[in-house]
């Protein structure tokens, strides 16, 4: 009986035989007939299944696998696992039998890149997660991220079938993170492509007219193009260079993301095109070398402009990128950007981390591609309970714009713009991080907040004495900085919770009581606090004393806490049964001016429900109260802030009551104004009370002599007011010190 094939199976095929046929690595004996068996796999699994464009789904692997293979140039087993990506989360084959099957190497890829579902809470994001999960696979290896993308550009490029609502999801997620990452490994042929379709996709109407104003400048272009061409060509001939030259246009988004950064309309962007030369480098003069020599005989033709030449020959991207780029003043008038490049340099700029692969078998000296992988490998070995943290802190490693900075000893690192000295501190190591105290910058002494340049050399100052604090979170950029610190943090805040653990049992049992719920909900009201955990952190460092405990456990209290977006409300509640205590209450209360907020202290800052008003900056002592404004955030003022008295005549409903909780861990910035009579040694005097006597830290101070008086103002860290009114009273028993006082705005 003989087979018919419909017109669907014979186009299918036709695709399958022109990946076969074009297969640039299948040069070994059995891997054409892997690939085969890996396509009769798929296509029996997806047998009957059709995409939202209505062809056979068997379509969509192929189309990865071609891009896997043609566009990136990887090998045979990211061809079959591209053929098989999607059977084991979208049929029932399972990972067990693609080991069995294909290999362990084959069936680990296919599960890095198989989507998981109903394990994680309601909370996370599915997409975060499973971007997680993909990423734990870089530990073994990188293809699985390889083949994602192929998997995400093609999905870009046959999105137009799918509802307006996905695209729209689709196309920002790409944006936001697939992007980059295809620039981080060295893809910019098809970063520029998924930027291209983002933009298609959220702005068509945009897209389209940017696309008929180029199409209208082709034809003047490709003018210019011959005669700014044709004088470098004879030179490069007359040297015996082998080379290819052509102008490209700047891709849609790159120039719409122009036409925003700089506020300018498109009649404006002067650089629309770049003239790039490719060369055959000669084995005996390094290609730095060959690509300067190009250099020097172009601007003997063009006048270049100094300030534009972008030396990546010397010092290649940390995505592996290696060019020479120049921009020269060419006929007419108009500035026109030149890279050059050699043939091996071109070839890891539109291949990336397949290129560098490729090329390393020569050289076995770490790139900083290899050290970006180890640093995500780092990153990976303590990930964040919140994988929508997690992403965040990922997406700070895709960085696109570097700064190189030098260590005391010459050694380079390259980071990404806006990075302080506290992120360089923790790039070294995160011990020297955790016991930073300052640095120096070009051999000048600066905070560790200073912001760094590119060619600035650093030295971090550290000592014993200093740990990690939470105010540092504010002063990060990098992931690895920000990951080191919350490890740090909440390893000590867990080592406070079991330490007073501990001392609560030990009291207890003196009493001869056990820790129940019933207790518990004696205690935590009584000290105003949400949990257990805050208690039990809090007897650790002493702030809630036991002595009084057996009066405490005596008394009768109605009152439970009752959870409203973290905040805690106090309000009665009837007598339920044992099994209903043993939970917690989390019935959500509607806000009111009757309700009282307690201002927590927060183990993580980042997760705090209330913001502190800029006006007046209360700390933990202050007399407050709390507005909700029009966001629904919880803004905390001052009772005698001037703000407070107008909202509470034109916003009484938003009002609430507010009231501290005791807070030792978390550091407020707060100013003083001092001033008095000059003598020699009063300034070492205060700042002596101030560090050594309080054990307060320091962030600024401000002090000017005239005429025998001096006065000005320190800013300063304290934990409420009693420690402000305490450094206050000593420093005013200092001989020459007239009056100090706190400075109530500083916003």
């Amino acid at each position: 009986m003989s087979i018919v094939h419909t017109a669907e199976d014979i186009d299918v095929q036709r695709e399958f035989n022109e990946l076969l046929n074009n297969c640039q690595r299948c040069d070994k004996r059995g891997d054409k007939a892997i690939i085969r068996k890996a396509f009769k796999v798929a296509s029996d699994a997806h047998r009957g299944i059709r995409r939202k464009s209505g062809e056979p789904y068997i379509m969509h692997p192929i189309a990865v696998a071609k891009i896997v293979n043609h566009e990136m140039g990887l090998g045979v087993k990211s061809i079959v696992c591209a053929l098989l990506h999607d059977v084991v989360e979208d049929t029932d084959y399972t990972i067990e039998y693609i080991e069995n099957h294909f290999g362990q190497k084959i069936a680990s890829i296919i599960d890095g890149l198989t989507k998981i579902s109903g394990v994680f809470d309601n909370k996370s994001s599915f997409q975060a997660e499973n971007f997680r999960k993909m990423l734990l696979t870089l530990s073994d290896d990188v293809r699985v991220i390889l083949i994602k993308l192929a998997d995400r550009l093609h999905n870009m490029r046959t999105l137009e079938s799918m509802p307006a609502q996905k695209r729209m999801k689709i196309a920002s997620e790409t944006i936001y993170l697939y992007a980059p990452l295809a620039h981080r490994l060295g893809f910019y042929s098809i970063k520029t492509e998924l930027e291209d379709l983002s933009l298609k996709h959220r702005y068509p109407e945009i897209y389209a007219e940017l696309s008929e104003k180029i199409k209208q400048k082709e034809k003047t272009y490709q003018s210019f193009i011959e005669e700014f061409s044709a004088p470098i060509k004879e030179q490069l001939n007359k040297n015996r260079i082998n080379f290819n030259i052509d102008g490209r246009y700047k891709s849609i988004y790159s120039i719409w993301h122009k036409m925003q950064t700089k506020n300018v309309p498109f009649e404006e962007i002067y650089d629309l095109m770049a003239i790039r030369i490719v060369f055959e480098a000669t084995a005996d003069i390094p290609e730095k070398t060959q690509c300067w020599n190009i250099y020097s005989m172009i601007t003997d033709i063009y006048m270049p402009k100094p300030e534009r030449i972008r030396d990546w020959v010397s010092t290649p991207k940390a995505n592996g990128y290696e060019s020479l780029h120049a921009t020269v003043m060419g006929p007419k008038g108009h500035w026109v950007e030149i890279q050059i490049r050699s043939m091996r340099m071109d070839e890891i700029a539109e291949r990336g981390f397949a290129a560098h692969w490729k090329y390393k078998q020569n050289n076995n000296q770490e790139s900083e591609l290899d050290k970006w992988i180890k640093r995500i490998r780092e990153l990976l070995q303590s990930p964040q309970s919140d994988a929508l943290e997690f992403l965040d802190d990922f997406k700070l490693n895709l960085f696109s714009s570097e700064i190189f900075i030098f260590t005391p000893k010459g050694e380079i690192k390259t980071m990404p713009v806006g990075v302080t000295a506290l992120d360089f501190a923790y790039e070294i190591h995160s011990e020297i991080g955790h016991k930073a105290i300052a640095a120096k910058i070009n051999h000048k002494l600066l905070p560790l907040n200073h912001l760094l340049k590119s060619g600035d050399q650093v030295e971090i100052i550290t000592s014993d004495k200093y740990q990690p604090r939470h105010e540092w979170l504010n002063k990060i950029k990098t992931a690895k900085a920000k990951t080191s610190i919350k490890t740090y943090i909440k390893a000590e805040t867990k080592n406070r919770i079991e330490k007073g653990r501990k001392i609560l049992e030990e009291k207890l049992n003196e009493l001869k009581l056990k820790p129940s719920s019933r207790i518990f909900k004696k205690l935590i009201p009584y000290f105003e606090l949400t949990n257990k955990e805050e208690l039990y952190s809090k007897i650790a460092t002493g702030i809630i004393q036991l002595d009084n405990l057996k009066k405490i456990l005596k008394k009768n209290t109605k009152n439970k806490l009752i959870r409203y977006w973290g905040l805690q409300f106090s309000k009665s509640s009837s007598k339920k049964s044992e099994e209903e205590e043993e939970e917690e209450p989390k019935i959500p209360v509607e806000l009111s001016n009757t309700s009282t907020i307690l201002l927590k202290e927060n183990i993580d800052p980042e997760d705090s429900e209330y913001t502190i008003a800029k006006c007046c900056n209360p700390i933990p002592g202050d007399d407050v109260i709390g507005h909700k404004n029009a966001s629904d955030e919880i803004i905390i003022h001052k009772i005698n802030c001037p703000n407070t008295l107008k909202l509470m005549s034109s916003q009484n409903e938003f009002i609430v009551q507010a009231k501290w909780t005791t807070h030792k861990f978390l550091s407020f910035l707060v100013r003083v104004a001092i001033r008095g009579t000059d003598r020699f040694g009063v300034y070492n005097e205060i700042t002596t009370v101030i560090s050594k006597q309080l054990n307060v830290n320091i962030r600024t101070i401000n002090l000017a002599s005239h005429d025998g008086i001096w006065e000005g103002s320190i800013d300063l860290y304290v934990h409420n007011t009693k420690d402000l009114n305490n450094l206050i009273l000593n420093i005013s028993k200092i001989k020459g010190v007239d009056s100090i006082s706190r400075v109530e705005n500083t916003g």
